[in-house]
């Protein structure tokens, strides 16, 4: 589809498909929409929240939330959640503590990953409207990143899986020296403390899953495009291995990864890797980085940008996530992402997918399309064992 055509779709209705699927374009009146999160508040209602704007990096880019309603026939019209008219802000997660739901995101002036504030806000739903409260600024260091579901620690603190974007003096941002690293709060989000996974070069975007007892697993995004990475928590989340690679290729994009009710493990991701495709590109942020003559970061790993991100495939794993041999293709195209640009119709990545388990066992999943939307799909309970409605 064009830009144009994607943009007519952009209703939020439900609309059913073969094999028991649904799926909806969430509305939006940003041309970019990307890095979705999806969630379930306390009456069912399920919370589809992304960043839009022009282009990602720019001061318009801004987080954005709609709803589905149990029972709804299309998703809500879209309310912004952030307005910072000097930062960029990006990766929104949804929290839920003793008081109500806290909506977290990064602000980073231009490309520059590695001076990114992370920012916390009261969200409200009323009406089927969510309203984001007054931001704060947490205690982290520059350059901090989140993206996947907060775990509790087994002595009950939170834990928000976080990735470090690295400042090299005179040097620009490039991804070469992220690291992975879990903050720790003992307080609701009020304080929080940080330790690093050890070596964790390059492998960023963790995701943990708790997988009984005091047994976590965690997994990783590669800026190196080789594989998803794993490592594993034996004492309830306080300390973590070294990342070590699965069998899921992986395309320097994000994934998503949940324990099923069946205690299997469901992966959402482009499995796909440098070694299957030639295409590269100089950065992420290539396209905005006119006027800055700093060299790139040098040292540390060698990240790898622009290898396509389709198709977009559920992986499911039985042996807690050390192999993924179950795989279902959800959604497919050429996946180039060698532009950020939603309007000149280059770009056909379907990225960064969030998901979801219902209670009876059918899958939500929430991911960019071709960097104009966001779309959301439901798979009902067994398909991914081939199973059809």
């Amino acid at each position: 589809m064009t830009p144009n055509e994607i943009a007519a779709r952009m209703t939020g209705e439900l609309v059913d498909l073969p094999l028991g699927l649904t799926e909806a374009y969430l509305p939006s009146p940003m041309v970019q929409n990307h890095a979705a999160f999806i969630e379930r508040l306390d009456d069912g209602t399920l919370a589809c929240l992304w960043f839009g704007g022009t282009l990602e990096g720019k001061s318009d880019i801004s987080i954005y939330g709609s709803t589905l309603a149990p029972g709804a026939d299309r998703w809500s019209a879209p309310v912004q959640l952030s307005r910072d008219p000097e930062r960029s802000e990006q990766n929104p997660v949804l929290a839920r503590n003793g008081k109500g739901w806290q909506l977290f995101h990064t602000a980073q002036p231009a490309g520059n990953q590695d001076e990114c504030l992370l920012r916390a806000r009261e969200i409200t739903l009323s009406d089927g409207k969510l309203t984001g409260g007054e931001p704060r600024t947490l205690d982290l260091p520059l350059g901090t990143f989140v993206r996947a579901r907060f775990v509790r620690r087994t002595d009950g603190a939170w834990m928000m899986p976080v990735f470090r974007c690295i400042s090299r003096p005179g040097q620009r941002w490039n991804g070469s020296h992220d690291t992975a690293g879990v903050a720790v709060s003992h307080d609701h989000g009020a304080t929080w403390t940080l330790s690093e996974v050890p070596g964790s070069i390059g492998s960023v975007h963790m995701t943990i899953v708790p997988l009984g007892g005091s047994h976590m697993a965690a997994f990783y995004r590669r800026r190196q495009s080789d594989f998803v990475h794993r490592s594993q928590s034996l004492d309830g989340g306080i300390t973590w291995s070294a990342p070590e690679p699965t069998d899921v290729p992986n395309n320097n994009s994000s994934i998503n990864v949940v324990r099923l009710a069946d205690g299997r493990l469901a992966m959402v991701c482009n499995p796909v890797s440098a070694a299957t495709s030639s295409d590269r590109r100089a950065s992420l942020y290539d396209e905005i980085e006119e006027g800055d003559d700093r060299p790139d970061a040098t040292g540390g790993c060698s990240p790898i940008w622009g290898v396509p991100r389709a198709p977009l495939t559920l992986c499911v794993s039985t042996d807690g996530g050390r192999s993924f041999p179950t795989r279902r293709i959800i959604d497919d195209s050429p996946g180039t992402c060698l532009s950020n640009n939603s309007i000149d119709g280059r770009n056909k990545e379907l990225s960064y997918p969030y998901l979801l388990e219902d209670p009876d066992g059918s899958l939500h999943v929430a991911y960019t399309y071709f960097r104009r939307a966001i779309k959301y799909v439901r798979l009902p309970k067994g398909w991914i064992d081939g199973d059809e409605a």
